[in-house]
């Protein structure tokens, strides 16, 4: 070997070994898996200069693949799309457990070009490697196009298999820490977040609403009757219900709010950046939802209507603290319990010094009401 090519390979021995290390760095300093990821891709790239990479989890459910990251040219458009088993390179890759050097793809029949169509990017080559763990394959690393040489190499491969190795243990590393989150802030009935995880999270949407001068609302509502279906169905029924009521807020809220299971049959939504008549609207639709929910249809005495009694507070016209504003939220939802059931009240709008004292309107008819 000539003494450049055994510096060239001695410099590439020392720029794989700083990858390694950084990518050590970066398993230790953070459970987040997408910043993780994108710490070792970014590292990858220094050493393999793809023009293209893209980290692709399998749903462990569907067997699908998806973009869970992309960069380069047209990455945007490939977030969110998903691979079938078998599909294209990746999808080979994923289904085989193997890894795969693709130096014209032109000549492979397992590319699949729909994905360029959607970035509108040109592929040439691909390296694809397998991310797995304890023998269950969690997703794939794909790079495209090298900046380098026309094609990636075999020693390519052999780097970027080694990358995959930790990769796969941060994602499960991260998933794992994930998992023990989850049982600390959800509820075992519902799925939604528990009053311990709402009590936190409202305390910092105060704060940054105060700072920023944004509203906060909470909805607080519980199940009218719900005790008939535990004495008369029993309680997995009403189990099972609960299970339901978690399944169509997770469906009908945005992806902002936060559906909490208060206790029992009560349940808080937190609403960021979210105004009192923002939020009524949306404690109506959610009445709406659950007055028409068929709960326990494939019970031999299903379906069961169920209504629900719900009450609205917003900070800072309602309450100027956390505690106050789950509290004033909390007397609204009795207050239609007290009456008709069933309907939607607003608190009151906290007075100012001066202000005159507002008209007193109680009807529940129109499925909102504000009181004094």
């Amino acid at each position: 070997m000539r003494g450049k090519d055994l510096l060239r390979e001695l410099q590439r021995t020392v720029d794989e070994l700083a990858v390694l290390n950084e990518i050590g760095k970066a398993l230790t300093s953070s459970l987040d898996i997408g910043e993780v990821m994108h710490v070792i891709l970014a590292k990858v790239s220094e050493l393999l200069k793809p023009r293209n990479w893209s980290l692709l989890l399998k749903d462990q459910v569907t067997g699908e693949l998806y973009f869970h990251a992309a960069v380069g040219a047209g990455s945007d458009q490939l977030l969110g799309l998903r691979i079938k088993p078998g599909e294209g390179i990746a999808g080979w890759v994923a289904q085989h457990n193997l890894p795969l050097l693709v130096p014209d793809v032109a000549k492979d029949e397992r590319f699949a070009s729909r994905f360029d169509d959607a970035s509108r990017f040109q592929t040439a080559s691909i390296l694809c490697v397998p991310l797995t763990f304890k023998g269950l394959t969690l997703g794939v690393i794909e790079l495209v196009n090298s900046e380098g040489d026309p094609v990636f190499s075999e020693e390519d491969l052999r780097i970027l298999s080694t990358v995959a190795e930790f990769s796969a243990i941060a994602i499960e590393n991260a998933r794992n820490f994930h998992k023990v989150q989850e049982l600390t802030v959800l509820d075992d009935h519902t799925g939604l977040f528990n009053s311990r995880h709402m009590k936190r999270q409202l305390e910092s949407e105060v704060v940054r609403a105060t700072r920023f001068g944004h509203p906060v609302s909470l909805i607080f509502f519980d199940l009218d009757h719900f005790k008939q279906v535990n004495d008369t169905h029993g309680h997995q029924a009403g189990s099972r219900v609960l299970h339901e009521v978690g399944k169509l807020l997770l469906k009908t809220l945005r992806s902002t709010d936060v559906p909490v299971r208060y206790g029992g049959d009560e349940f808080v939504i937190l609403m960021p950046e979210t105004s009192k008549d923002q939020a009524i609207a949306a404690a109506r639709r959610i009445g709406g939802e659950i007055a028409r929910e068929p709960f326990l249809a494939d019970q031999p005495y299903g379906p069961l209507t169920l209504s629900a009694s719900l009450g609205v507070a917003s900070f800072p016209d309602d309450a100027r603290d956390p505690e106050s504003l789950l509290r004033v939220a909390d007397e609204a939802m009795y207050r239609v319990k007290a009456s008709i059931r069933g309907g939607v009240l607003a608190a009151p709008a906290k007075e100012q010094p001066g202000e005159p004292k507002a008209e007193r309107n109680v009807s529940l008819t129109a499925g909102v009401s504000s009181e004094p």
